[in-house]
């Protein structure tokens, strides 16, 4: 089945994960999405939202822009496209796996807010280590996505990020933490009649370059895809007369 997985487009790393999504099958096409190309949406049976600077403030109702590690210059064009695709996918039904950022912008489009800096409120440095990833370990809650995905209630993840979630949205659920208890993983907390959804603070793109068989890279990938495959056989269902 050719499936087309949406990628939002990201000035950090971006080939990482085409890459890491098609894995080398002929069957998954890639599509970057940017606004300049918002029609490719209808062709996108799954969308990635990608990692990359952080989002404004102003999308969670903060006007404080100069804290510790604030980007330079925030791409406010970025984050509305997103927080469209983001809807967009919800309202047609579309699988979102959400990684960094993305994970961040999820919570942020569904009313949650923002630590603006880990380390400012005295959390761990999540940020990388010169040119690499930082690593740590991660809790799962048992029974929740990740769990099931995973097996596992822990696993070691990588770790390039400064920011991470406050106030979670209403409509979410945590279920992966690091040891300094920031929030790593999010899904719906209620499942029914939704989309699928993950979000995960770490880069699963690239972990699984640093660690093949990690099942925080390969499985989710795996469970994405299938949710993707799964959404296209129900929808081919329901159209047969």
């Amino acid at each position: 089945m050719h499936i087309v997985i949406g990628i939002t487009d990201t000035e950090a790393h971006y080939p990482n994960y085409p890459l890491w999504i098609n894995g080398g099958d002929a069957a998954i096409e890639v599509i970057k999405l940017r606004s300049e190309n918002v029609e490719d949406l209808s062709k996108c049976d799954g969308i990635v939202l990608s990692g990359g600077v952080d989002t404004h403030p102003r999308y969670y109702r903060n006007d404080h822009l100069s804290y510790p590690n604030a980007p330079e210059h925030f791409d406010e064009k970025r984050d509305e496209f997103e927080l469209s695709v983001f809807r967009y996918a919800c309202d047609q039904n579309l699988p979102v796996l959400a990684i960094c950022r993305g994970m961040q912008l999820v919570n942020i489009a569904l009313g949650g807010d923002m630590i603006q800096d880990l380390e400012a409120c005295g959390m761990l440095n999540h940020r990388r280590q010169g040119v690499a990833d930082g690593i740590h370990k991660v809790t799962l809650e048992i029974g929740s996505l990740l769990y099931e995905i995973t097996g596992d209630d822990k696993g070691v993840v990588n770790s390039a990020h400064h920011q991470g979630l406050a106030t979670l949205a209403p409509d979410l659920l945590a279920s992966a933490w690091a040891p300094d208890g920031v929030v790593e993983g999010v899904e719906w907390a209620t499942k029914a009649g939704k989309n699928f959804l993950l979000g995960v603070q770490w880069h699963p793109e690239r972990l699984g370059q640093l660690q093949p068989g990690n099942p925080l890279s390969k499985n989710i990938r795996e469970t994405f895809l299938k949710a993707v495959t799964h959404k296209m056989q129900a929808f081919a269902i329901q159209r047969v007369p």
